[in-house]
C-alpha cells in the first residue's frame, strides 16, 4: 500500500525558513564550491569561486560528512546560451533544501539538511553515493569531468538526472552520457523494479510541470516532451547506475511545494519518487 505520509507533510506548511544563502555541509562551510546568490534569488546567478592556489581542493578533505546521507548536486560544465547561466543550478538551492526537509521528516535516514554542489572532476565525489543533476540537455562535459563521472559510477555511485525536455535536449544528453558510459545501453526501467518500490509504491509516472504551468493548469509538457519517462542505465551486475527522469521536473515540485497554489499531486509524486531514488541508491 502507498505510504501516505508525504501528502501530510506537504500540506503542513513544513517549509518555513528555507531560502538562499551560502552552502554548508554538516561540518561547516564548504570551501570546494562556495557561492552566493546575488539579489537574494535562488538558482539564477550562482558564481562558484575559483579553486585555491596550489591545486583543486577535495570535498573529501574540506567537508567530511557527519550525516549518513548528503544530497549532492552535480556542478557540471554547460554549453551554449546556458554556459553563463550555469544550468546545473536550476532550482538551487531552495529545491534541495526543501526536499531534504521531506527526506528528514518522512524517513529515518540521517540526512544532512544542507545542499552540497560538487564538481564532477573533484576527487571527493566518491564520498557521496547519490548524485543529482538537472537540465542535462545543456551539459558539455570536459574530459576530466567525463573521467570523474565514469569512475564514480563504476565505483558504485548512483546518478539521477532530471528536468530536461524533448528530442533536442535528449539527443544532447545522450551524446554526453555516451562519452561517460559508451558500453552501456539506455533502457526503460521495468515497473516492477525496486526503484519504484523502495519506500513508496509508485505505479504511475506523473509529468511534473514547471511552477507556471502547474499553477495555471492545462498542459504539463514543454517543447515536444509530451510523454514523461523514467529510463535507466544498468551495470554488468544489473545495478541501476543512472536514473533518467525525462519530460518531467521533480526539482520544480520540491522547490515550490510550499506555494499555496501548487498542486499537491505534483509535489507528492516528486517527493515520493525522489525519496525512492535515495533509498535505492543507499541500499544498492
Amino acid at each position: 500500500m502507498r505510504n501516505a505520509r508525504a501528502p501530510a507533510l506537504l500540506a503542513a506548511g513544513a517549509f518555513a525558513g528555507t531560502g538562499p544563502g551560502t552552502a554548508t555541509s554538516g561540518s561547516g562551510s564548504v570551501s570546494v564550491i562556495t557561492y552566493t546568490v546575488p539579489g537574494g534569488s535562488s538558482g539564477v546567478s550562482l558564481e562558484p569561486e575559483s579553486a585555491p592556489a596550489g591545486g583543486r581542493s577535495s570535498i573529501a578533505d574540506s567537508a567530511r560528512p557527519i550525516h549518513e546521507f548528503t544530497f549532492a548536486r552535480a556542478a557540471y560544465t554547460g554549453a551554449g546560451s546556458r554556459r553563463g547561466y550555469r544550468a546545473w543550478s536550476t532550482d538551487f538551492p531552495k529545491a534541495d533544501r526543501q526536499f531534504l526537509i521531506g527526506v528528514r521528516r518522512l524517513t529515518n535516514i540521517d540526512a544532512s539538511p544542507n545542499e552540497m554542489p560538487v564538481r564532477l572532476d573533484d576527487p571527493g565525489l566518491r564520498s557521496f553515493p547519490f548524485l543529482y543533476a538537472v537540465e542535462v540537455g545543456w551539459m558539455s562535459l570536459t574530459k576530466p569531468e567525463v573521467a570523474g563521472l565514469q569512475a564514480y559510477l563504476r565505483a558504485g555511485g548512483f546518478l539521477v538526472v532530471d528536468d530536461f525536455w524533448g528530442t533536442a535536449e535528449w539527443n544532447s544528453f545522450e551524446r554526453q552520457i555516451r562519452r561517460v558510459l559508451p558500453d552501456r545501453a539506455i533502457v526503460e526501467i521495468p515497473p516492477e523494479h525496486a526503484v519504484f518500490r523502495s519506500l513508496y509504491e509508485v505505479d504511475h509516472i506523473v509529468q511534473v510541470p514547471n511552477i507556471g504551468q502547474g499553477i495555471a493548469g492545462g498542459r504539463t509538457w514543454e517543447r515536444d516532451g509530451y510523454q514523461p519517462r523514467i529510463l535507466g542505465i544498468f551495470d554488468e551486475a544489473d545495478r541501476l547506475m543512472v536514473a533518467i527522469v525525462w519530460n518531467s521536473d521533480l526539482g520544480d515540485a520540491w522547490e515550490w511545494a510550499d506555494h499555496p497554489l501548487y498542486p499537491l499531486s505534483f509535489s507528492t509524486f516528486a517527493f515520493e519518487m525522489g525519496i525512492n531514488f535515495i533509498v535505492y541508491g543507499m541500499s544498492h
